[in-house]
């Protein structure tokens, strides 16, 4: 079925109203809605029909503007729209239901052409509108969405814990009644779109405003008049009616803008509230579910919050019945004076009368001041015994803070150091929670102080009854202390690891500045150097002697800043404005100053150490001598993924170990799950047959790996951590020319190249697994390491099978002819090993000299174990007809490598017998 019309031109003045993108999409729309409604009624009943339906319905979900809203409900005929299927709940989507009933003359009514081309093909009889998939899907997504609630915002609220119904209840008040928000739930939320595309700052939107409040009234005026025969509901209905009244005669005629605000902010903050505890449970409805520890913390702040407002509305009912208790007083202080001097007077019939009535005066004075007097103190104790709740809930938040969050924190900063990764971005909601701590403690102790004042100015306390209010300020005042000597803290630490002479920089925050005024009087920051012992002290006495330092520190001292976009504050302060003074320090982590590079091995084996195995609230800086290997492994590979971008296998780990252990030759597997590894073993005690240490050794292995071989070691294309024999018992089955790389044993930092090769011009077997001797980082400085395999022409496979172009194909150096301007030809080095490939044979490089060293002679032989010979890099150059060539080789200068020395790279290569 399609839609009819009769096409007609149009007038001068409907051309005037203009056309453009906006008007043809809205003029589609409608077209979209009555086909896809006039579909609705043609279908067969069944699953066609929930399909066409929930097409009708995801075009009819549109959220049209104001003017399109208010235009198409103003044209709508009344009488049209209690024809409206029962599933549609929009008043905008009944409104095109009545068009699409009312035919082609009400949709021409609704939107008439303009006589440009797009409106005339709008206007086609014949015209069917592209269907969208996503306007179906979206609908569908708010229909799970729908399945999954199953109720309404209000329901919602109704299912918090008691603690955050109360702040929903908080919410509303005298302008919009609670029961208001109770009764016309499903209403409210039906038009929660209405209520949201209203501003309530713009004049224009008054009329719409008011239409939405007058709908408002006559529901509430129904809701009451249902609940009139009830006589269980008579006290709702007269809510309800008072609610209807007062939005009637304060803003539907004078400013229906402020009460669309007021609704819009209610339900804003009651909708924030319930995704806020939900969110908390991790689904909504959920129950016995356990709420995150930041969850915990916001929600006792919010009913710390709510506390100290509740105190401080019940501080100033007690001002007011002070106030309202000195003015009585001073009124029985006049009548008694007024009465002493009648009884001086003559005692007249007029006299006698006066002193009758002041002494009646003055004895309901007193009795009124009597109850006053009790009421006052009942109020102060109620006040105290408030105060002293919501001391002891900060104290146990404080605590939670400070010892649980910061503390984890500042543990996380420490393992960071490690390599481990740290989220900084937490400090942020540490230092809000802090602040809000600060402003709730700062409040408490304000209205604490008041109270004492308010004592001083009428002093009147129970018989044998304890003034509570000293004891508070002083608890209160603690926490205070507690809080800001213990958020001073070192946001980014100094190098752990610093040589002397050398610049660093550190940043230090103190997490509630920003609420107690310190901003307002820069306080200056200093930085010493400090020993084992002087740490000691100063965690003991709290202060350290002056001068006493272990190291001078240029440029130590800094003025606090308070950064307001941040609120970080970076670098004996005074705190509230004077009020309070406090000396706060912090110490960092531990650092280790050398004077030499040497030194820096074992300088970061004593920070690793303790930053791995540190204990809270340690003496410092004890640390076990002992640990077990799981945490010695997870340290070594959060370090080594840190330095190289990958951490560290099991088989990796499991190597580790046993060269930790000095369990490396041991022929079977070891479990070193429950072995424990002393400190000696890690960085004093010599590996076996060695000069260095198993730290010493690590250390290299991550240092060359981070300098030089960072991109094959992330593609998995070195082995590494895998010893000689294995690797020998890995290759002696392989094809010839495979190879793998792995850190050498015997040198520090040092790698080699371990291949297989199958001489094929003997007879019998002839496989032997060879071992160029170790590359470090000056030989990787020189020539990288997949140059160096793409110059050795007998490596062919990266074990266990892949061509080695694939691996390191993408990392060789390219080749390129750089014209010089100074007759010079530079040279290009290539590793060589003399008498490779295949020993007795030797390797033909086109265009490039002889080397300069006399080739090896297979016929002397081999020793028996180890056959050792030099390797090279031998200089190629290009072609070069010059007939002063000769003569430029032989003048060449040193710094064009005349006179080179090609002792760089001597790799040695081995023959395991």
């Amino acid at each position: 079925m399609t839609l009819g019309g009769v096409r007609r031109a149009a007038s001068s003045g409907e051309r005037e109203r203009g056309c453009g993108p906006e008007r043809h999409a809205f003029l589609e729309t409608i077209v979209k809605l009555i086909v896809a409604f006039q579909r609705c009624q043609g279908v067969a009943v069944g699953g066609r029909e929930s399909r066409a339906r929930r097409s009708w319905r995801a075009i009819a979900s549109r959220r049209f503007s104001l003017k399109e809203r208010h235009f198409l409900e103003q044209a709508a005929l009344p009488t049209r729209l209690s024809l409206a299927p029962a599933w549609l709940g929009d008043t905008a989507a009944k409104v095109f239901v009545a068009a699409a009933l009312g035919g082609p003359a009400l949709f021409t009514t609704l939107a008439a052409p303009c006589g440009c081309a797009k409106c005339t093909i709008l206007h086609d009889p014949d015209y069917l509108p592209d269907t969208n998939p996503s306007e179906t899907r979206e609908l569908d997504q708010w229909d799970d969405y729908s399945k999954q609630t199953k109720m309404s915002l209000w329901n919602r609220a109704q299912q918090l814990p008691p603690d955050a119904l109360r702040e929903v209840q908080n919410v509303y008040g005298e302008q919009f009644p609670i029961e208001v928000r109770h009764y016309l739930a499903g209403w409210i939320e039906d038009k929660m779109h209405q209520w949201n595309e209203i501003d309530p700052e713009n004049v224009s939107h008054s009329q719409y405003a008011h239409s939405l409040v007058s709908q408002l009234i006559q529901e509430i005026e129904n809701k009451a008049l249902n609940y009139g025969s009830n006589e269980d509901l008579f006290l709702v209905r007269i809510r309800l009616d008072e609610a209807a009244n007062m939005f009637k005669t304060r803003y539907l005629n004078s400013n229906p803008l402020v009460l669309v605000g007021i609704i819009q902010n209610c339900l804003k903050i009651e909708l924030q509230l319930v995704q806020r505890h939900e969110n908390m449970l991790g689904a909504p409805h959920t129950t016995n579910m356990v709420i995150e520890p930041c969850a915990e913390i916001v929600n006792e702040l919010d009913i710390l919050h709510r506390r100290t407002r509740e105190t401080a509305d019940i501080l100033r009912q007690l001002e007011q019945e002070q106030e309202s208790f000195a003015l009585q007083y001073h009124d029985c202080t006049k009548i008694n004076a007024h009465l002493s001097h009648i009884q001086s007077q003559e005692k007249t019939p007029q006299n006698r009368e006066v002193e009758a009535n002041l002494r009646r005066r003055k004895q309901l004075g007193e009795q009124q001041l009597t109850e006053k007097v009790s009421g006052l103190l009942q109020r102060r104790m109620d006040l105290a015994e408030k105060h002293k709740g919501t001391i002891d809930r900060l104290n146990i938040l404080q605590q939670r803070i400070l010892d649980e969050e910061l503390i984890n924190w500042k543990r996380e900063q420490q393992m960071a150091g490690n390599g481990k990764p740290f989220n900084g971005n937490k400090l942020d909601t540490i230092q809000e929670w802090c602040e809000a701590l600060a402003e709730i403690i700062w409040l408490n102790r304000h209205q604490i102080k008041e109270c004492e004042r308010h004592q001083t100015k009428i002093p009147i306390t129970p018989h044998g009854g304890v003034d509570m209010l000293p004891t508070l300020n002083s608890h209160i005042t603690r926490l205070l202390s507690s809080l800001v000597t213990s958020t001073f803290i070192i946001e980014k630490q100094p190098p752990q690891v610093m040589k002397t002479n050398t610049r660093f920089s550190a940043t230090v925050r103190l997490l509630v500045g920003g609420k107690l005024n310190v901003n307002m009087t820069p306080p200056q920051v200093r930085v010493s150097i400090i020993s084992e012992a002087q740490a000691n002290a100063l965690l003991k006495n709290d202060q350290m002697s002056k001068g006493e330092m272990s190291g001078e520190i240029l440029n130590n001292t800094g003025t606090m800043e308070y950064h307001q976009s941040s609120r970080q504050l970076s670098s004996q302060f005074s705190v509230g404005g004077g009020e309070l003074v406090f000396q706060v320090w912090t110490l960092s982590l531990p650092v280790v100053v050398i004077v030499h590079g040497n030194q820096e091995p074992h300088a970061w084996a004593t920070v690793s150490w303790d930053n791995a195995f540190a204990e809270q609230g340690r003496i410092p800086f004890t640390v076990p001598d002992k640990v077990p290997w799981p945490q010695v492994a997870d340290m070594l590979d959060a370090k080594f993924k840190s330095a190289t971008g990958r951490g560290l296998t099991e088989d990796n780990l499991r190597f580790l170990a046993g060269k930790a252990f000095r369990l490396d030759r041991s022929p079977q597997v070891q479990d070193f799950t429950n072995m424990m590894l002393s400190w000696s073993q890690f960085c004093k005690e010599p590996l076996s047959e060695r000069n260095f240490t198993f730290w010493e050794w690590f250390f290299a292995v991550m240092k060359v790996t981070k300098e030089h071989l960072r991109q094959p070691w992330n593609d998995g294309s070195i082995m590494g951590f895998v010893g000689r024999r294995p690797a020998e018992e890995m290759l002696k089955n392989s094809k010839s020319g495979t190879f793998l790389l792995r850190f050498s044993d015997s040198e520090l930092g040092g790698v080699t190249i371990a291949w297989m090769y199958e001489d094929t011009s003997k007879a019998g077997d002839q496989r032997d697994v060879f071992m160029l001797q170790p590359f470090t980082s000056k030989s990787f400085a020189i020539r990288p390491l997949a140059d160096v395999i793409a110059d050795l022409k007998y490596l062919l496979y990266l074990y266990p099978n892949i061509p080695k172009e694939q691996v390191f194909g993408k990392y060789y150096t390219p080749i390129g002819e750089h014209p010089t301007n100074n007759g010079y030809v530079k040279p290009h080095l290539i590793t060589h090993v003399p008498g490779w490939p295949g020993r007795g044979s030797t390797e033909s490089y086109p265009n490039t000299p002889q080397p300069m060293y006399p080739m090896h002679d297979t016929s002397l032989g081999d020793p028996p174990s180890v056959s050792s010979n030099p390797s090279d890099c031998v200089s190629t150059m290009p072609p070069y007809n010059d007939t002063d060539y000769p003569d430029i080789l032989e003048n060449l200068p040193d710094p064009d490598f005349t006179n080179f020395s090609l002792d760089f790279l001597h790799t040695n290569f081995m023959k395991q017998q």
